[in-house]
């Protein structure tokens, strides 16, 4: 550490000078920043010492697990060959070219392009200026508008916000901006009523053709959405949706994208989520596991379709100044290489991922105001009810989860609430009996938590 400070000198300073993504910055410099000061497989220490499991892999996104001593040389090596230069003007260099050729053998066939960014948020801004410079190359510039859910995530950029479903994002920079759209979330539990799951499924992708024929096929763009909602809280469509919603796509010739931020790169078991639910994207956006976290990387992947567009249509006048950074772009290939011939990514698929979900349904089925338990591979949550019975979830969506997930800070275990939801997707590389002590101090939180529902007379 290039400094050593106690707690409170940095909890001073961060507060003096630090605005937190996010946050609510008066109220966390009231209460002081939790300090983390180093991290090792699936655990992180913070300033005072206390060894914490984290259930969240940072954000979504550090898939091959803290502290790999050979990422960090490949990108000292490559600091020192060449620390950075740029792929406009006819250049490019060999970390940028080894990853390109690398995701292409990863990626489902089909997908030989990518175009480099720096996160998931600049992947989906990409993405959107794609699609309509793919639709004005086809001679139909008014297809402009882009169809999300309600409750997806697409990052915090003006397109990214826009896109997503968030409305508390909405709310601040006078979003969405125009020419988007948004059509109901598909869940099951809070939408489904009296349907079966499989029903359920047609109809929620029937809501994207009703969007569709309200918009004009001749003015829709693309459809985009997660395989699997992350940040809106693990919401998993019915085997159903997916294929559907490609079917509805194809009929009235509309682009389909799928943004892999959180599920690709082995999240799900697949290398990208929608392999796991069998559909076949135009796009699909990515960035968090591309280098698991390691550096800011993002990359968009482009189908036969749009790529022969884009490469006929000349100038595609967008970029980054570190589009395919080649310290980034060697990282990266050095992280998608480990989860290939490591076995990481076919373990999460037939090892560790059927053992989590097993595990995970056995432990959190038994509390009285958890339902909906749910997963795939190593992205998993659960819902806290009112009433499991009758489906009642709490009033004040929202404050029930910071509650629970506040309790379980507090004994060092990291789990995320969105809503009411309780998710976790930890590192890929977590072991069974790291996952024992994961539920295990989970188990023990809830215990608490549903006590304190009933101390403050909210059951």
């Amino acid at each position: 550490m290039m400094t050593q400070r106690s707690t409170e000198q940095w909890r001073a300073l961060d507060a003096a000078h630090h605005l937190h993504p996010f946050s609510d910055t008066k109220s966390l410099n009231e209460q002081g920043a939790r300090v983390i000061t180093h991290a090792d497989g699936v655990y992180l220490w913070d300033s005072e010492g206390n060894k914490i499991i984290d259930g969240m892999a940072g954000l979504w996104c550090v898939n091959i697990g803290y502290g790999r001593k050979d990422l960090a040389e490949v990108a000292k090596n490559q600091m020192e060959e060449l620390a950075y230069y740029n792929t406009f003007f006819k250049t490019t260099h060999p970390a940028v070219v080894e990853l390109s050729t690398l995701l292409a053998e990863v990626a489902p066939d089909g997908f030989e392009h990518v175009f480099y960014t720096n996160s998931g948020s600049e992947s989906v801004d990409t993405m959107i200026r794609m699609v309509r410079c793919y639709w004005d190359i086809k001679g139909q510039p008014q297809k402009k508008t882009l169809i999300g859910r309600w409750n997806g995530y697409h990052g915090s950029t003006i397109g990214g916000a826009s896109l997503g479903g968030m409305s508390y994002m909405h709310e601040q920079g006078d979003l969405p901006i125009p020419g988007i759209v948004h059509v109901e979330q598909p869940w099951w539990y809070k939408h489904g009523k009296d349907m079966t799951p499989e029903e359920f499924g047609i109809q929620a992708a029937r809501w994207v053709e009703d969007k569709i024929l309200e918009v004009g096929p001749d003015k829709v763009a693309a459809f985009v959405g997660e395989p699997i909602q992350g940040a809106g809280g693990v919401i998993i469509p019915p085997s159903t949706y997916w294929p559907e919603v490609e079917r509805i796509c194809r009929k009235y010739d509309v682009l389909l994208v799928a943004d892999e931020v959180i599920c690709g790169f082995g999240r799900t078991g697949e290398w990208f989520g929608h392999e796991r639910f069998g559909f076949t994207p135009d796009i699909f956006t990515t960035a968090k596991g591309l280098s698991s976290g390691y550096l800011p990387i993002g990359a968009v992947f482009v189908g036969p379709r749009v790529a022969e567009g884009l490469i006929a249509g000349g100038d595609f006048n967008h970029g980054f100044t570190y589009s395919g950074h080649p310290v980034a772009a060697a990282v990266a290939r050095a992280n998608v290489t480990a989860l290939r011939d490591e076995g990481i990514v076919a373990a999460v698929k037939e090892d560790i991922g059927p053992y989590m979900q097993k595990r995970w349904r056995e432990v959190f089925s038994q509390f009285e105001h958890v339902d909906d338990v749910r997963g795939i591979g190593l992205i998993q949550a659960f819902t806290l009810v009112k009433n499991k019975a009758t489906r009642e979830l709490f009033p004040n969506w929202g404050e029930i989860g910071t509650l629970c997930r506040d309790i379980f800070f507090k004994h060092n275990l990291i789990m995320r609430a969105c809503g009411d939801h309780i998710v976790a997707a930890p590192p890929l590389v977590i072991s069974k009996d790291e996952i024992e002590q994961l539920l295990a101090t989970a188990a023990e939180c809830l215990r608490e938590f549903e006590q304190a529902l009933k101390d403050k007379g909210l059951v």
